[in-house]
This record gives C-alpha cells, structure tokens and sequence, in this order.
C-alpha cells in the first residue's frame, strides 16, 4: 500500500529527498497539480512509466504529459524547438498551457506512445515546481481510470490507486476546474483540447511571430 507523506505549501527537504529517491528507484507517486491529483514517474524510467499506463487501463497510444519544474528541464526532452513555441512559453508558462512537442528519440516509448511526440506543461503550483526542480521532469497524467473523473482528494488516490503506487502526497484537496488548453505544434499549429487559455489569446501570441492557429475545437 502506497505511503502517504503530507506536502504542505513549504515541503520539507526530508520529505523532498523521498520523493527523489522514490522516484530514481523506478517509483510512481500521486501529486495534486492546480487541478487533479496526478501519477508521476520519472521521464527516463520505462518501467515506472509502464505502470503508469496499466494503472489508468483501456489507454490508448498517445504521449503522456510531462511536467517540467524549469526552463532547463526541456530541452533534453525534445529533439527540436518548433516555431511558435518559445513565445507561447513566455508568456503562458508557468500555467494551464500544455504543448505538444517533438520528443528527443532516447525518451520510452511508453511516454511517447509511439507517435515521437510529448505533451509538456511547467505547473503553477510552487511547492510542485520545487519537487520538480529536485525530481526531474514527472509524468502528470491525471489520477483515474482512462474514461473516469479525474480524482481530487487524496483518499480518492489512496482508494482506487493505493496498492499501485509508491508514495501519496497529500496536500489537501485539489481545485478541480478545466484541465490544461492543449496546443499541437508538431506540423500545423492546432488545438487539441480547449481549456483556460482560450484560442483568441494563443492567436495573438503566435501572430507577433506570423504563425496562426488553424484549427480551433472551442
């Protein structure tokens, strides 16, 4: 059964140097984001990451999202930098936007899904961008059953996913709301999934580099 370590706003460096070690010994653990409690491993770790996809069942191939806790955290991620990119990283990141990238070719399939893409997002939240800072990159699909509500409260986590994870940090209850607004940027800049960041802001973004959004599903 997954231990349940509490993670206040000012996380402990004992409780930070855990989660690490948990995380380099191929672990997966439960973290709220600003939205749902999330399943984290270690981008590097197949393994991990292949437990991730068992636990949310029924998942099909498609890249899963990872969270960065800096800037210098993405480039080893990916194998270029689209265009559009970097202005839609000034000015939306830290926040709701996730991009979808072109992944550097030494990164699992299981992140990837197969489709040499990730989805890559730097959070909000100032006591998980810490741990990301200490961790490395984490994967941050939400905490549920693939079709399922995603879950906010830890002993919803500890309820359905305890016997498969490693560690749960409880931080309270997480805010729900929209999950993040996700933007393609591999080819054609399309919009994927809307969110709080509506299209009309990324389009004024990417219009002060001459790139346009071309697809819109609000």
């Amino acid at each position: 059964m997954a231990k349940v370590l509490p993670f206040p706003d000012v996380p402990s460096q004992d409780t930070t140097a855990e989660v690490t070690r948990c995380i380099q010994q191929d672990g997966v653990i439960s973290v709220a984001t600003e939205s749902f409690f999330a399943l984290a491993a270690g981008v590097e770790h197949g393994a991990a990451i292949q437990r991730v996809v068992s636990m949310k069942k029924d998942r099909q191939a498609k890249p899963i999202l990872v969270l960065i806790g800096e800037r210098a955290q993405l480039i080893p991620l990916l194998s270029r930098i689209p265009p559009g990119a970097e202005v839609l990283i000034d000015r939306f990141w830290p926040g709701p936007l996730t991009l979808v990238l072109p992944a550097a070719s030494h990164l699992p399939d299981a992140l990837t899904g197969g489709t040499g893409t990730i989805g890559v997002r730097q959070p909000l939240t100032s006591r998980l961008l810490a741990l990301l800072r200490s961790t490395g990159p984490l994967t941050g699909t939400s905490a549920n059953r693939s079709g399922e509500t995603p879950l906010q409260h830890p002993r919803e986590v500890e309820e359905i996913f305890g016997k498969d994870l490693d560690l749960i940090l409880d931080s309270g209850p997480s805010p729900g709301g929209k999950p993040s607004t996700v933007l393609n940027l591999v080819g054609e800049i399309r919009l994927l999934r809307a969110g709080p960041i509506s299209t009309q802001a990324i389009q004024e973004v990417l219009s002060t580099v001459g790139l346009t959004l071309v697809e819109s599903r609000e």
